[in-house]
Parts: C-alpha cells; structure tokens; sequence
C-alpha cells in the first residue's frame, strides 16, 4: 500500500481497527506534521478466533479509510499483515514508526475494549515518547456515565437509563414537552413480538426487502490474510464480500434501512424463519462499531421516518431503544465492571462447548440453522443471539467463558465492550444477575412461537423425556429445579416455580435424569 513519505514528522496519531470514522475532528485540517497510523498486527487478530468475515471486513474498512484520508491530503503510515518489518504488536509499531519519521508525541483515540486501553496505559508509562489520549467522539455517554448515575442505588436497570438518555437528547418526545414520551408511553416492546410466517403464507406477511448491501470482491486480500498464517473460522465469502467498509456505502445502507425496512422492524424483530436470516433487521451494527455511522445520527433518521410516516411510533421506538438505550448502557456496564468482568461464572458452569459449534453441524433445527447463518454470515439477530444460542449454552451448563469467546469471534459486529456483557451478563447470567433481572432461558415452546425451527426437526418439540424428546425442555425445567435455591425468590419467575411444584417428585426425578444424559452427549445431539 502507498505509505506516507519519509519527510519528518513530529506526531504519530494511532487509528485503531474499530475507529475508522472519517469525520473525526482529527481530520478537519490536513497537517504535514501529522502522521495518522493503522495497522493490521497478529495480536489483534490472535487474540480469539474470528470468523473470516470479521478480520476480511475490518481489514478493508482500515484500507479503505488510509485511502480516504491519503486522497484528502493527510499522511498515513499503513502497516499491513504481510509487512516485512510488521511487529505484529502494537507499541512495537509505533515505536519503529516513531523511529521512522522523527516524531516524539503519539496521540491516541481512547480505546472501547479494556486490554487495548490497558495495553496503552502500560506503553505510555514506559515509553520515552509522549503519549496522550482524546475522544473517539462516538457515543453518547462517557465510560463511567452509566456508573455514575446508578451509584447508591440497588439495582442498575436500563429503562431507567433509556428514559434519561431520551429527555437529555430530546428523542421521541411530545411537541413543546422536555419529559413526556410520544406515543404516550416510553416502551412499545409489546407491541414487538409477531411470528413471520413466510412468504405467500394466508398470513400475508410482508416479504423480506432486498438485500441491496454493496458486493466487494476482496479475494486478493484474503489470499494475504491466508498467506500471512491468520486463522480464522466460518465462511469468508472474499468474492462476494457484503459488509460496507466506507461511510457511504454504510450511509446507503442506513438509507435503505429507513425507508423500506424500518417500517416493519418493530413488529418481526424476535422473528425466526428458516427461509431468511436478515428478515427486518438493520445490518448496521457493523459499521456502527467501528464507527463509519454515528449512533446518534441512527437515531435521528429512525426518528425523521416517525416524522414522515414511513415508520410506525412502535418501530421507531424499539429500533432507538437498542441504539440511544441498550447499546450505550452496557458499554456502561462494561467500564464499570472491568477488569474481572469477563471471569465471572456465577452459575458454577464448565462444560466444554459442542464441536458442532464449529460446524452447525446439529440434529437441533434451530441450532442448525442459527449457527448455520452465523458461521455463514457472520451475523445473527439478537433473538438468535440470546433465545435460541445462548439459551442453549446456559441450560447446557456451558463455560460462560468458552461461550463468550464464541461470540466475540463469531459475529462481524463483536467488540468486548458490547460483546462481553450481551453475552456473559445478559445471555450466560454469569454475573448473577448484574445485568438482567432473570436467566433468559425458554423451553421448545418459546422458539416453535417465534418460528418455524421445529418443524421437521429431528426432536419432538413437545416431549421431555426420551430419545427424540426437544433437549431444551428437560434442561429448561431441570436449570430451574437445580437453581431453586438462587433463582427461587426472584419476582420474574414465580410462575415457572409454580408450574415446577405442580410436578411430581417422580417426574422431576426423570427430568433431571434426561437432563443428564443430554449434557453428557452434547457433541452427539
């Protein structure tokens, strides 16, 4: 790649793999004294085990964004993958590239994950160059926001946040009112949860949009992915790349996504179908993370579509609470609780994960399919996510740790800051309770309402016991039973206890013992 010259510099500014936001204030005015840094390094791409996807997407993100900012006159020192003098570590880099043009001052955008600003904090207090750190000017909160404003308080809960978030930025609120919601509610979630029953059904679901994301062909680069020895996993698609790795294409996508998906988002979010694995979703978390989009630009064209009457109040809502709510909140969460937040196994879990994690390769349709598309796609939809997955891996007694390993490297979109406490708090419950109220975890009956997974599927969505019985359900009341004395008094729960009372000891006896042999086959099921 063409490199920056050779001339003297005197400051190195350090773009990171998830920063690539062309509209940064850094970049307002062309300054020769400034050399921008981006590097491709082993230990980021080492670190765990990515999905193809994820390291081509972020690769040619980077790429493309050294070639913006070089064609608008900046200077850039790119060091790639296959770079002879790569050290594959990032202060080794900058150093050499400090070395390289003169310069004694390195700035850096604050990092979003814990180990990389850690990484920094020790380099910066060794290093004879001066080392300082500014604003990513990305989100909406700063890291200890969401600390700050739960301190003293029992319990931490979102809604609260998301509440605060919409007066202090003015979103979805009535005209001339600085605190009252439109619609006349702040939460529309109930109105969110229809099943999608297909194409051509008597239902007359609407059709999923077209997939109108942009098509690269990064085969070149991926060949020296392969050649520089990364390993990855899943399937890269190199020739038929469809993530955008510009602002403008995410920009289009963002476009697409207003007018035409929007509109049905809301109500089929937590829907699952076999023939689809985008449905009404947005696709933009990608560009999101590594900031191409800004979030609160998101929110105020999913609110302009409210204004227009492309969307309903209900759609709009519930696609700027995970936005302007969730997403801010727990990377919250995140820099309140690291570092140690990523150990925590509260639930005493250690089972291995399934091989066919690896593979899709299941007898479970639902888990054939929802670990299909993510080793396909890269992508799955938060449903999938937590209810069909994670729901999984939690009722199986998996490691929270293996489990979040998975998903970091899995999903396009994965960064720890948002990763980590979706998958371990959220998800795993392994920070007992932090994050969400109750263990989100359902038997057969959940998954068969929001989809078609159990149709034609090998286990019978309606047994608990025996060889084609649905592993979901004798794990699902055998979790509750074997945690009754942590879970028992939890307020959300009282129903699921009383159903489980209403058994007898014989057959909760036959629950826990078919529980116990799902969870001595997993790699068999």
């Amino acid at each position: 790649m063409k490199d920056a010259d050779m001339t003297s510099a005197t400051c190195l500014r350090l773009v990171l793999s998830d920063q690539l936001n062309p509209q940064h204030s850094w970049f307002t005015a062309v300054d020769d004294t400034v050399v921008y840094v981006l590097m491709e390094v082993r230990s980021e791409t080492d670190y765990v085990l990515h999905h193809a996807q994820k390291v081509l997407g972020i690769f040619a993100a980077m790429r493309a964004l050294s070639a913006q900012l070089q064609a608008d006159g900046h200077r850039v020192h790119y060091v790639a993958i296959d770079d002879a003098d790569n050290q594959h570590d990032i202060p080794a880099n900058l150093e050499r590239a400090a070395q390289r043009f003169g310069a004694t001052q390195v700035q850096c955008q604050a990092p979003d994950e814990w180990r990389l600003d850690a990484l920094l904090h020790a380099w910066r207090d060794q290093t004879t160059l001066q080392v300082s750190s500014v604003s990513t000017e990305h989100f909406l909160t700063e890291r200890l926001d969401v600390q700050q404003q739960f301190t003293g308080k029992k319990s931490w809960l979102m809604e609260t946040f998301y509440r605060a978030m919409r007066i202090k930025h003015a979103v979805l609120l009535q005209d001339g009112s600085t605190s009252k919601p439109q619609g006349g509610k702040w939460n529309f979630d109930a109105s969110n949860r229809q099943t999608w029953h297909g194409p051509d059904t008597k239902h007359a679901d609407p059709p999923e949009p077209a997939d109108v994301r942009p098509t690269h062909n990064h085969a070149a680069l991926w060949a020296i992915i392969q050649g520089a020895g990364v390993k990855t996993f899943g399937n890269a698609q190199a020739s038929a790349f469809r993530w955008p790795v510009n602002r403008s294409e995410a920009l289009a996508q963002l476009a697409h996504f207003v007018q035409y998906v929007l509109p049905n988002f809301g109500r089929y979010q937590d829907a699952m179908h076999t023939d689809t694995w985008r449905l009404f979703h947005a696709l933009l978390s990608f560009a999101l993370n590594v900031k191409m989009l800004s979030p609160l630009e998101v929110v105020r064209r999913a609110e302009q579509a409210l204004a227009d009457d492309v969307a309903s109040i209900e759609a709009v809502e519930g696609f700027i609470r995970q936005i302007l709510g969730w997403r801010e909140y727990v990377r919250g969460v995140y820099w309140a609780n690291m570092p140690g937040y990523d150990e925590r196994n509260a639930l005493d879990n250690h089972n291995n994960l399934p091989q066919w994690f690896w593979t899709g390769q299941t007898k479970m349709r639902c888990m054939q399919h929802a670990i299909g598309q993510s080793l396909e796609h890269a992508y799955a939809h938060h449903i999938q996510r937590l209810m069909v997955i994670g729901n999984f891996a939690l009722l199986a007694g998996v490691s929270p740790q293996q489990v979040h390993q998975w998903y970091l490297g899995v999903y396009i979109d994965a960064f720890e800051w948002v990763e980590l406490p979706n998958t371990l708090g959220m998800s795993q419950y392994a920070d007992g309770g932090l994050l969400a109220t109750k263990p989100y975890v359902s038997s057969a009956a959940y998954i068969d309402r929001m989809g078609n997974y159990c149709k034609g599927c090998h286990y019978n969505k309606a047994e608990k016991i025996g060889d084609k019985a649905c592993p979901f359900n004798a794990l699902y009341w055998d979790f509750f039973d074997r945690h009754q004395p942590r879970l028992g008094n939890n307020f959300r729960l009282g129903m699921v206890y009383k159903n489980l009372e209403r058994m007898t000891p014989e057959q909760r006896a036959g629950i826990a013992e078919q529980a116990q042999r799902v969870k001595s086959n997993l790699d068999g099921l």
